[in-house]
C-alpha cells in the first residue's frame, strides 16, 4: 500500500497530522506493507529565506485576524499539539522559505531517511526555533539525521531535487489539494486535515480491503478537515 502525504514543514497542523498518522499506522495490522512518501507543499512559495516577523503578526495580516484572535489560534494549536506529545513554541518560530527544506527531504529519501529528515525539520522549527530557510541551519539539521555534509552542501548550493519539489506541487494541484496535511492512499482515498487516528485507520483498512477483499471488514474514511490554519489544516 502506498501512502503519500503532502505537507509543509512550517505547517502546525502538518506536524500534528504526522503524529496522528503514526498512531493510526501503529494500529494497522498491515503496517509493514505500507510505504510512506512525503510530498512537498509550500504554504508560502514567495517567502524570503528568513522572515523577521512574529507569527502572531503574520496571522493577523494573512487571515485578517485581531491580535487576540491570533494569540488564541496559536494557543489552541499549541494545546492540541501537546495532546499528541509535541512541544510547540510558536512565539520563537523563525519563519521563512521552505523550498530548500523540501529538497533536503527528497535527498534524505534517496538514502532511506526521508521520514527522519521530515521529523528533524519539524521538531527544529516548532520546538527549537530553528530557521528552516537558513542554509547553515539546514546543514546542521541534515547532519543530525546522518546525511553526508558534502552532499548536503552540494544540494543546497545547486538545484538538485528542485524538479522533484515542483513535481510534487504540480501533482497536488492536479489532485485538487489546496490545504495540508493531505493524505492520499493508493491514489484512491484522500484525507484532508489532521484527522484523528481512528479516521485515518479506517481509511487504511478500507483501502486494504479494496485490494484484499477477503481480508478486512469495511471501514469508512472520515470527513475532510477544515481549511486555513485555524482549523485542522493549513491552506495557501
Amino acid at each position: 500500500m502506498q501512502v503519500e502525504i503532502w505537507s509543509d514543514v512550517v505547517c502546525p497542523w502538518c506536524y500534528i497530522g504526522k503524529r496522528k498518522f503514526e498512531a493510526a499506522l501503529a494500529a494497522f495490522d498491515h503496517r509493514d506493507d505500507v510505504a510512506v512518501t512525503w510530498r512537498s507543499y509550500e504554504l508560502d512559495p514567495g517567502a524570503p529565506a528568513r522572515r523577521d516577523l512574529p507569527m502572531v503578526e503574520l496571522l493577523q495580516k494573512k487571515y485578517s485576524m485581531t491580535e487576540e484572535q491570533a494569540v488564541a489560534a496559536n494557543d489552541r494549536v499549541t494545546a492540541i499539539a501537546a495532546g499528541v506529545g509535541l512541544e510547540y513554541h510558536l512565539d520563537r518560530a523563525a519563519m521563512g522559505n521552505t523550498f530548500d527544506a523540501h529538497r533536503l527531504i527528497h535527498l534524505a529519501a534517496a538514502h532511506g531517511r526521508g521520514d527522519a529528515m521530515k521529523e528533524r525539520l519539524m521538531a527544529g522549527y516548532f520546538t527549537e526555533g530553528a530557521a528552516v530557510g537558513d542554509t547553515a541551519t539546514l546543514e546542521q539539521l541534515a547532519a543530525d539525521v546522518g546525511l553526508d555534509a558534502d552532499e548536503v552542501r552540494a544540494v543546497l548550493v545547486g538545484d538538485a531535487f528542485a524538479d522533484d519539489v515542483r513535481d510534487d506541487e504540480r501533482q497536488a494541484s492536479a489532485l485538487g489539494i489546496s490545504g495540508v496535511p493531505f493524505f492520499v492512499i493508493d491514489r484512491a482515498y484522500g484525507i484532508s486535515g489532521a484527522q484523528d487516528p481512528d479516521v485515518i485507520l479506517g481509511a487504511l483498512e478500507r483501502a486494504w480491503a479494496d485490494t484484499h477483499p477477503d481480508g478486512l471488514v469495511d471501514a469508512a474514511p472520515g470527513d475532510d478537515g477544515a481549511a486555513a490554519c485555524d482549523g485542522e489544516a493549513c491552506a495557501v
